[in-house]
C-alpha cells in the first residue's frame, strides 16, 4: 500500500502513518485484529455486525431486518439512564439505503428504534428536530392533547375490561403509550435540549475533536452519554475506495477520511479519561467488514470479511494490546479468531446484559435469545 507505519506509545504496536493521534493513545485502546464473518456484502455485513446474526444480501428479495440491533436491544433491556432522555441515539444520521434499517428494533418493539439526530452538529445553525413543538403549538396545547389522548385511552381500556377477553387486547397499545410518554418528556423537559446543545462546549475542545461532521458528532456523543443516553451510534461517511468512478482510490480516500477519524476518535477517548468517564463508557470503533489485503488494478481496495480489526476503549477493557494474529498477507486469522457475536457479547457484558438469558419474542411468537453463541473476548475482559 501507499502508506507506512509509525511507532506508538506501546512498544511493538504500530499504527498507520495517517493515525498519529491514535498512536499517541495506544495505551488507552485495544485492537482486535481477527474479527471475521466471511461476507463482502454491505447489507449482510452491516446486519451481522450490528445484530450478531447473518442477514440478507443486498440482492435478496426480502431485506427486512431479522434481529434487533445492539442499540435497540439495549434500549429495550436497559432504557435511558435518566428520565427525559432517549435510550438510543444515532448521530448525525443513519447509513443510507437498505442498511439504515439494521440499526432498528426488528421485533424488540418500535419504541426501541434510535432517535436519529438527522442534522450536522458542525453547522453553525445546528438544531435537532422533534425537540420542540411544531410552530404554533404551545406547550399548554401540547399538554391538552396529551390529556385528551389519556382520556380516550381510558375509554378504550374500560371497554377492554368489559369484554374480559384477551383476544381483544392489543399489546402494542402499552408500548405505544410508553413511547408517547417518553416523547412528551423530551418535548416538555429541558434534559434532552440541554444534552443536544453542542454550542455549550468550549471552542478549544471542539477544535480538538475537529471542526467537521464526524468530529462534532463524536463530541455530541460524549455529551449524550454524560446526560444519560445509554447507547450512541456515531456514523461516518462511506469508506468504499474501490478506485473506480465515483469511488476513491486507496491513497486519496485514506488521506481524505482517515485523519478526521483519527482526530475525533482519539479526542473522544482522551476526553472520557479527562472527565473520569473512561470506565463507565465503552467505545467501539468498527465497520461492516475490512478491505482486501491486495490493492486492485484501479488502485483501490475491495470488500473483505475474512479478517478485520475492531477497536475497543474504556470500560474495564485491558488496553495497550493487539489481540489476534492474521497470516503474513493479512488475509485470514491464524490465531484467536472472533465472530460478530463475540464483539456484541463484549459490549453487552459492559452494560450488564447476559445475551444468553435475555430473550425477545420474534414475529412468529417464538422466544429468541439475544445471542445464540459468542462470548466476551477473554483477552479484553479476563
Amino acid at each position: 500500500g501507499p502508506f507506512g507505519a509509525i511507532p506508538s506509545v506501546v512498544d511493538g504496536i504500530r499504527f498507520s502513518e495517517l493515525m498519529p493521534e491514535q498512536a499517541k493513545i495506544a495505551d488507552k485502546v485495544a485492537v482486535v485484529r481477527t474479527v471475521h464473518h466471511g461476507t463482502g456484502d454491505h447489507t449482510k455485513g452491516n446486519h451481522w455486525m450490528l445484530t450478531g446474526f447473518e442477514g440478507p444480501n443486498f440482492n435478496d428479495v426480502e431485506l427486512a431486518q431479522r434481529n434487533p440491533a445492539m442499540g435497540s436491544a439495549v434500549a429495550a433491556l436497559r432504557g435511558p439512564n435518566r428520565p427525559g432522555i432517549p435510550p438510543y441515539v444515532a448521530v448525525p444520521h443513519l447509513r443510507g439505503g437498505t442498511d439504515n434499517f439494521f440499526h432498528y428494533h426488528a421485533y424488540a418493539g418500535s419504541a426501541r428504534n434510535p432517535f436519529v439526530v438527522d442534522g450536522d452538529p458542525n453547522e453553525a445553525k445546528f438544531t435537532v428536530r422533534d425537540l420542540a413543538p411544531p410552530r404554533g403549538l404551545s406547550f399548554d396545547r401540547l399538554r391538552s392533547r396529551k390529556e385528551l389522548m389519556a382520556r380516550l385511552d381510558g375509554f378504550r381500556a374500560e371497554g377492554d375490561r368489559k369484554l374480559a377477553d384477551p383476544r381483544f387486547s392489543d399489546p402494542s397499545i402499552e408500548e405505544r403509550d410508553g413511547a408517547y410518554e417518553r416523547a412528551f418528556e423530551m418535548l416538555t423537559g429541558p434534559a434532552a435540549r440541554t444534552a443536544f446543545d453542542i454550542s455549550a462546549e468550549p471552542t478549544a475542545l471542539r477544535e480538538k475533536y475537529g471542526l467537521h461532521t464526524f468530529g462534532q458528532s463524536a463530541l455530541l456523543a460524549r455529551r449524550l452519554v454524560e446526560a444519560g443516553v445509554t447507547f450512541v451510534t456515531v456514523n461516518c461517511v462511506p469508506w468504499d475506495h474501490h478506485g473506480t468512478a465515483p469511488q476513491l482510490k486507496t491513497e486519496e480516500g485514506g488521506k481524505l477520511l482517515i485523519p478526521p477519524l483519527d482526530r475525533a476518535l482519539s479526542a473522544l477517548i482522551r476526553d472520557l479519561h479527562d472527565r473520569g468517564l473512561a470506565r463507565k463508557v465503552l467505545v467501539l470503533a468498527m465497520g461492516e467488514f475490512g478491505r482486501t489485503p491486495r490493492i486492485n488494478r484501479d488502485a483501490g481496495r475491495d470488500h473483505w470479511g475474512h479478517t478485520f480489526s475492531v477497536l475497543f476503549a474504556g470500560g474495564d477493557v485491558k488496553t495497550g494490546q493487539v489481540v489476534g494474529q492474521s497470516d503474513g498477507k493479512g488475509e485470514y486469522p491464524v490465531d484467536k479468531a472472533f465472530t460478530p457475536q463475540d464483539v456484541l457479547a463484549t459490549v453487552y457484558r459492559h452494560l450488564g446484559i447476559d445475551p444468553h438469558i435475555a430473550q425477545f419474542v420474534n414475529r412468529f411468537g417464538r422466544p429468541v435469545y439475544l445471542l445464540e453463541g459468542g462470548a466476551p473476548i477473554r483477552e479484553l475482559v479476563g
